[in-house]
């Protein structure tokens, strides 16, 4: 299909409408309180690091959202355990501090649900390769959400993260297949990537579930169990990704 990418700080006119596309987050997923505090920061402050992709309508049909960061900084080093909220973190406290960053971390790509299949992940994923190359950058380190982990929820994520295929090695997720072809490296699990805790009423409202007895729910949409803990009226979904790394 006819796909125009550009940064938004090439094209500041669609700030508004990148929400507006149809994507398949569940709503629970909405209430991490990191990504609640920082995503709009991305847009605002680092509209670089946002590609917005239109069709041949104009319509945006897929977003990417980057961060710089500095990896090696003192203390650092490791991709963090914690995953997609530690990048967050580390990349506005470095700009906070004036920090030179030296990696770019991914920190969404979205594709709106009536494009999907049509390939626009991968050439969205290769856009922000490129995007991180022409800054200067020479690698681009992904937490990935494995595409297929919510379908065995109960399956430890360092089992699922590294199954490949018997007939060619690729990665048995669709989604880190996609980034192994494009160039990427499967290096860790990030066990701890993002952590979402909330009462169990609220628990309630975005799955519809009754969260009314103690011990893991399987919630649609999530990669690993919500651990309930009804007796004392609050739920906690820690979610595993899968550290990617791209070198440039």
């Amino acid at each position: 299909m006819e796909l125009h990418i550009t940064t938004l700080a090439e094209r500041p006119e669609l700030q508004g409408t990148l929400w507006d596309m149809l994507d398949l987050w569940p709503e629970f997923m909405r209430h991490d309180p990191i990504g609640w505090a920082n995503i709009g920061r991305i847009v605002t402050e680092l509209p670089e690091y946002v590609l917005v992709a239109t069709d041949a309508e104009g319509a945006v049909v897929a977003r990417g959202f980057s961060v710089p960061f500095q990896l090696r900084a003192q203390g650092r080093g490791d991709l963090p355990a914690t995953g997609w909220d530690q990048v967050l973190l580390w990349a506005f406290s470095d700009r906070r501090h004036g920090r030179i960053p030296d990696t770019v971390s991914a920190i969404e790509i979205a594709v709106d649900t009536r494009v999907q299949g049509k390939g626009v992940s991968a050439r969205m994923l290769a856009a922000m390769r490129d995007n991180a190359a022409r800054m200067g950058f020479r690698e681009v380190v992904a937490p990935v959400r494995p595409s297929g982990k919510h379908l065995e929820a109960g399956t430890p994520m360092h089992e699922y993260a590294f199954r490949t295929r018997p007939e060619d090695g690729l990665p048995h997720d669709p989604w880190l297949r996609v980034h192994v072809r494009a160039g990427g490296v499967v290096e860790a699990v990030a066990p701890a990537s993002m952590t979402i805790a909330h009462s169990v009423e609220r628990w309630r409202e975005w799955t519809g579930l009754p969260f009314d007895t103690d011990g893991p729910v399987e919630v649609e949409g999530a990669l690993a169990p919500v651990r309930c803990e009804a007796s004392s009226g609050y739920a906690v979904y820690v979610e595993p990704n899968v550290w990617v790394r791209h070198r440039l």
